[in-house]
This record gives structure tokens, sequence and C-alpha cells, in this order.
């Protein structure tokens, strides 16, 4: 694979690649607190550690396997796959919720003591503090490089901060008063945390699946379209877009007048296309399907000299989401 043709892929195996490393280290340190003290809450928090390390390895396997150009049998790219890693790091999380809590009932009503507590405090305020820089480095990361997955990573890594946080607390307490059924409940509490988490990353794994809306993206495209608007365009509605890994697939139908030549209107078209292969790089595939003017689109045409006008111009249509978005009939 050639990463000049990827600009982001660099930058995306090398911050999933430290995911992968830092949290197999952290994962190790989180056990052997878990050996020193017996804890449940300890190993509540460590067991999701084991999901930090897999997931981040499987979506180190979906960023190479994503950024694979675009072949005959996958005209629009690979980029689908970081959604079934988001997916999959999501159910794994479920997974690990319901283990904790299997484990960690008991805990409540039959509590056992807990030797070396502030040995294993100690290792798990490091481990927060390496979890905390490594989960916030790797979402700003998947931010600057388009990638859910880096995203996807980093926020759960953050929701471990989170999580050995609230453990902190909680064994701080039990050491503090010295009320061992606490170390079962505190667990409880991380496992409802971790279910919480894992179910958002699969809803929005389904919608990248599903090409749901993107809210976000459509305004982008408006806010370009907007900027860089022409009287010759005379119009634009259907617009509909979604991202694709690291790239973004949008089409939409453009009005131009009816006297224009086929080349006049193919310049048109090519113009649209450089602008956004400017502003979200040469990963945008765009498809611009061409309308003639009709009569009902005179007012809202500031298309000037036309002589196939028939109503002056009262208002140009405001080309925001809403209004590019709709069909002409709506």
């Amino acid at each position: 694979m050639n990463l000049s043709t990827h600009p982001h892929l660099r930058t995306r195996l090398l911050a999933i690649s430290l995911s992968v490393a830092v949290s197999t280290v952290l994962m190790g340190l989180k056990f052997y607190a878990y050996w020193l003290t017996g804890s449940a809450a300890i190993m509540s928090d460590a067991l999701e550690s084991i999901i930090n390390v897999v997931a981040s390895a499987f979506a180190l396997g979906s960023i190479v396997f994503g950024a694979k150009s675009p072949d005959p049998s996958h005209p629009y790219g690979h980029g689908k796959v970081e959604f079934f890693s988001a997916g999959f790091e999501g159910a794994l999380i479920i997974f690990a919720a319901c283990g904790i809590f299997y484990q960690a009932w008991p805990r409540i009503f039959q509590p056992q003591p807990l030797p070396h507590l502030g040995g294993g405090l100690l290792i798990l305020a490091g481990v927060n503090i390496v979890n905390l820089v490594l989960g916030t480095g790797l979402v700003m990361t998947g931010r600057r490089a388009n990638s859910l997955v880096l995203i996807a990573d980093g926020r759960h890594i953050l929701t471990d901060v989170y999580t050995t946080g609230g453990v902190l607390l909680g064994l701080g307490l039990v050491w503090w008063t010295g009320l061992l059924w606490l170390d079962g409940a505190v667990a409880c509490l991380v496992g409802v945390n971790i279910l919480i988490t894992g179910g958002r990353l699969v809803s929005q794994s389904a919608a990248g699946l599903l090409d749901a809306s993107d809210p976000r993206l459509l305004e982008e495209i408006s806010s370009v379209l907007q900027k860089h608007r022409k009287s010759v365009w005379i119009d634009i509605h259907q617009l509909r877009a979604r991202r694709s890994g690291d790239r973004v697939h949008l089409d939409f139908h453009l009005i131009l007048p009816k006297d224009l030549s086929l080349e006049e209107g193919h310049r048109e078209v090519k113009e649209l296309e450089q602008i956004f292969q400017n502003y979200f790089g040469e990963g945008a595939d765009i498809l611009i399907h061409l309308d003639p003017c009709d009569v009902p689109v005179c007012p809202v045409c500031g298309f000037d000299p036309c002589r196939h006008r028939q109503a002056d111009t009262r208002q140009q249509s405001l080309w925001q989401t809403l209004n590019l978005t709709a069909k002409p009939e709506d």
C-alpha cells in the first residue's frame, strides 16, 4: 500500500499502534493491582482494559483494510469497515459489562478483605494519568484524520479514565470507612457505565452502516456551496452525502440556464468538483446531476440577463441544509 496516496494513513497507523502497545502495558498493570488487592472494582476495570486491547488491535486491521483504494469489487472504497470496527468494539464493551455484573454482584452481599489496597490505588492512579493523555490524543488525531475508528477508540479509553476515576473514589471510601461491600457496588456501577458506552458505539456504527443522515457533514457542504455561489447556479436540491472512512461521497441536482451548451454545463460541474476536492481532499467523490431551468424557478433565479425570463427575481433561495436536501416538489 502506497502511504503517499493516503495523507492521513500514516498518522492513523502510528496512533492506533501506539494505542495497542500502551493499552497492553496498562492492562497488565491493572491486573497486577487486582492480584495485589483482590478487589472486584479493580477487576472490573481490568476487564475493560482487555476490551481496550482487543478493540484497538481490531481497529488497526480495519484502518489498514479501509485505506485500500476503490476497486471493481468495491467501487465506493473499503472505508465502511471502520463502522464494523466501532460496532465490534461496542459489542465487546457490552459483553465485558455482563461479566462485571456476574463477578461483582455477590461481593455486595459477601464482601471480602482487600489487602495492599494502598499500593493498588497508587498503581491505578498512575495508569489513569497515562490513559487520559492517550485517549485525548486519539480523539484529537481522529478528528484531524477524519477517522471514526480513532475517535471511537479514544472515547473508549476516556470512558476507561472516568471508570478508573470512579473506582479510585469508591475504593478510597472503602479504605477510609472500612465498608467492604462498597467494592462490589462500585464494580456494578462501573458495569452500568460501560454498558451505556457500548450501546452508544453500537448505535453510531449502525447509523454509519445504514447511511444515516450526517447533519454536521451536510452543514459543511451547505456552507461551501453558499460561500462559492454563482448567479449561473440557479438552485440546488436533493443534496445527499455520507462518509466512508476518509472518503466523502456527495451528490445533488444543480439547476442551470436552459440555453447553456453541454460544454458550458460541464465546465460548471468541473468547477464545483474542484471546489469540493480542495475542501475535502482527493477523497471526495462528487456526482452532480444537471437540470435545465423552468418557468417556476424564475422568482429565485439570479442569472441576468436571461432571454427566457418570465418573472422578476424576488429572492434567491437560501442554500441551507433544509433547502438543499429537499426535493423540488417539497
